[in-house]
């Protein structure tokens, strides 16, 4: 083991030297697959659980904490994470996050076979937010350590995307192979991929943040409050919010309200196709977006952009009243919420200082973790109050008053509103 571990690690410090020279192609592909493979198991759980919950006999608000343990976790986790990624570096927490996720979806594996289900379900999505804090720190700073001014934007959205297409794999995944073979065996093969991927990322993910001995002393509770952090964080907060939190938490019930289907579905396929053309122009914009940020002079007008292009899709959803118009104010929502990530991410890394990058990520990672966690909370009972249409003409704003803050938070640490982008 020892001498297979030396030559892993030579293989990764001849990746890493080899990153200056020959680009960063092959590191971010490499983070690409692994965050990809990992998603399954975040998504696989979702189209089998509530069904659990009536077969083992859970309550719905059992199987509501169950399926919200994961972002609670995380959001605890996520700035030690950061702080943890700048002290030791990212190959590190990159790996044992990969594996902390396998282990975690085992446990459905475990807990569909041993006493007290309802724990080992709980146990396994707390230890999955562990892990997906760490692997959403060291992959966004990995990112950035990897790239320059040109191709920033780019990767970011990549990674992002990579993230963003696993999840909804996992949950077509789950849900065909739960029917053909079963529970169990759908959970079996989650948890594969969730090993493959933590030995792709073993096996190709070189160390990139920092030298052997040379990382910060950055304690657990040491939190990026700067400027840039705050910011970019805030922005992500306004984005998830009314993207997960309103346009995903409402949609079944605005389909239902207003009698609308694709397809002959009831309310609950056809909110499930919409939400699917939201992901894929989501992925799609994500590269597009941090690509036209790398190639313009500022990432500050991209962004802009994206934001209007949110608050018009929640403008259209408030005035929706058939499939096509409710189709296209979808695509304006996912293409929003997909272009401003990788820009976004791709400006917090041009700002912040490259010691303290996992730190930063860590803080963003907490707004956007409340941002989609306390959406929900906050929007499914004033839709019953309010209407559909107040709420979502006040997520319209939302994104426009980020689009504020970002202004704000730019001129503050640049003096100016459209800062150039420095190689």
């Amino acid at each position: 083991m020892t001498a297979i571990r030396r030559l892993v690690d030579d293989a990764a410090s001849r990746l890493a030297a080899r990153v200056g020279a020959s680009g960063d192609g092959v590191v971010v592909a490499a983070v690409i697959a692994s965050t990809f493979f990992i998603g399954f198991g975040g998504g696989v759980i979702y189209p089998i659980l509530p069904n659990l919950g009536a077969v083992l006999g859970f309550s719905p608000f059992l199987v509501g904490a169950i399926l919200s343990a994961n972002r609670f976790s995380r959001l605890f986790a996520n700035a030690p994470a950061g702080a943890l990624v700048d002290r030791v570096g990212t190959r590190t927490p990159f790996v044992v996050g990969m594996l902390i996720q396998g282990f975690a979806t085992s446990g459905y594996v475990v807990a569909m076979l041993a006493p007290f289900p309802e724990g080992w379900f709980m146990l396994a999505r707390v230890l999955w937010g562990v892990g997906s804090a760490l692997v959403f720190a060291t992959a966004y700073t990995i990112a950035s350590d990897v790239s320059d001014a040109g191709s920033r934007g780019a990767n970011m959205g990549l990674i992002r995307g990579g993230v963003l297409f696993g999840f909804p794999t996992g949950v077509v995944v789950g849900g065909v192979v739960s029917e053909l073979a079963g529970t169990v065996t759908a959970f079996v093969v989650a948890t594969a991929f969730a090993f493959l991927a933590s030995a792709v990322a073993y096996a190709t993910v070189p160390e990139t943040h920092v030298e052997p001995g040379q990382g910060t002393s950055a304690k657990p509770w040491d939190v990026d409050a700067s400027v840039p952090a705050l910011t970019v964080g805030v922005v992500n907060f306004a984005v998830l919010f009314v993207y997960i939190g309103a346009l995903f938490a409402t949609l079944v019930l605005f389909l239902d309200s207003n009698d609308l289907d694709v397809l002959g579905f009831d309310a609950q396929g056809s909110s499930g196709i919409f939400m699917g053309v939201t992901v894929v122009a989501a992925g799609l914009s994500m590269y597009v977006g941090g690509s036209i940020s790398d190639r313009r002079a500022s990432r500050v007008p991209t962004l802009l952009a994206f934001l209007a292009a949110t608050s018009l899709g929640f403008l259209g959803l408030a005035a929706a009243d058939s499939v096509a118009t409710l189709a296209v104010a979808c695509l304006c929502v996912g293409v929003g919420q997909g272009g401003t990530s990788g820009p976004l991410m791709a400006l917090l890394a041009d700002l912040v200082p490259e010691d303290r990058m996992g730190r930063a990520v860590g803080t963003n990672n907490v707004f956007g973790d409340i941002g989609g966690g306390f959406g929900p909370i906050v929007t499914l009972p004033l839709v019953d109050t309010l209407g559909f249409s107040v709420i979502y003409l006040a997520c319209a704003v939302l994104p426009a008053a980020a689009a504020v803050v970002l202004l704000a938070g730019v001129y503050r640490e640049t003096g100016h509103f459209v800062p150039r982008v420095e190689a």
